[in-house]
């Protein structure tokens, strides 16, 4: 019976460890984007759209074959591949004249929790610094001016973050009803090891 009760715990401890990881693996899953290009929500061209420059255009779902670029950058210069794991690629298509080049993307309430983190992942051949910014918990920003792409179809990854869940705190009552029960499980423990111990 002792045996059993660490394999119920272990398998339950390990069941709330799974799920707690997909959540975290998956924070992007079944987003719908809302994205604009050099602050122009025309400027970007939605794969749910088929990159067709019309009306739009520039909202998109996730893509879930990967790679698939969920937008391309009305001019063709950028493509914006996102993937549920909460990584977005930037890939230049050709050389990029001097230029402001900018894009942010708002994930409205599709998002499982506030956005808290977007840092760059790999700068690839990159070179230069990008500018990422949280605008608020479902939208971020992306300023690649300062990116020297160094070659064609270069590859720039950022990883976007969520909240993690937060623990409730037990209340008093119960947390001293838990370390209660911990005592006697253990005093329990105790009896019977005493009681099989031969004298």
């Amino acid at each position: 019976m002792h045996t059993s009760l660490h394999k119920a715990v272990a398998a339950a401890c390990f069941a709330l460890a799974a799920g707690a990881a997909h959540a975290a693996a998956d924070p992007l899953h079944n987003a719908i984007i809302t994205a604009s290009y050099n602050g122009q929500p025309g400027g970007m061209l939605g794969a749910d759209h088929l990159f067709a420059d019309e009306a739009g255009s520039n909202v998109s779902a996730l893509d879930p074959i990967e790679p698939g670029a969920e937008f391309l950058s009305r001019d063709y210069l950028l493509a914006f591949d996102f993937a549920p794991d909460g990584r977005l690629t930037i890939f230049n298509n050709g050389a990029l004249p001097a230029g402001a080049y900018s894009a942010s993307f708002d994930f409205g309430a599709t998002l499982a929790a506030p956005i808290t983190g977007f840092s760059v992942l790999d700068a690839g051949p990159t070179s230069g610094t990008p500018v990422l910014s949280i605008v608020n918990g479902h939208t971020i920003s992306i300023d690649l001016t300062d990116v020297a792409w160094n070659g064609d179809f270069s590859a720039l990854t950022t990883a976007i973050t969520l909240q993690g869940p937060v623990a409730p705190v037990p209340e008093p009552d119960a947390a001293w009803m838990m370390l209660a029960g911990l005592v006697g499980i253990g005093m329990l423990a105790r009896r019977r090891r005493d009681a099989a111990t031969p004298r």
